[in-house]
């Protein structure tokens, strides 16, 4: 599959293991999910120090993660909620 970027033209090229026959129109929405999961990732490294651990252990890691992901979370509920109401950010 190739994608052509709608922005400059740029061409994203993605190779499809698709063993389940799935539709080409699924195939695309599930390329295009990658940027709203990318920019999150993005934005929980930046506002929840998401990438800020120095863990020796998977349980440690694990709770890091988990408690990172929560205040992004709760984070991205306030911001809309304020949104909402219409006050500013």
């Amino acid at each position: 599959m190739i994608r052509r970027s709608i922005d400059d033209g740029e061409l994203a090229f993605y190779h499809c293991y698709n063993p389940a026959r799935a539709g080409f129109g699924e195939l695309v929405h599930v390329a295009g999910a990658r940027w709203p999961i990318e920019e999150c990732f993005g934005s929980g490294k930046n506002e929840v120090g998401l990438d800020n651990y120095q863990v020796r252990t998977w349980d440690a890691w694990h709770r890091h993660i988990t408690v990172a992901m929560l205040a992004h979370t709760f984070l991205a509920v306030a911001e809309h909620q304020k949104k909402k109401k219409g006050g500013p950010l």
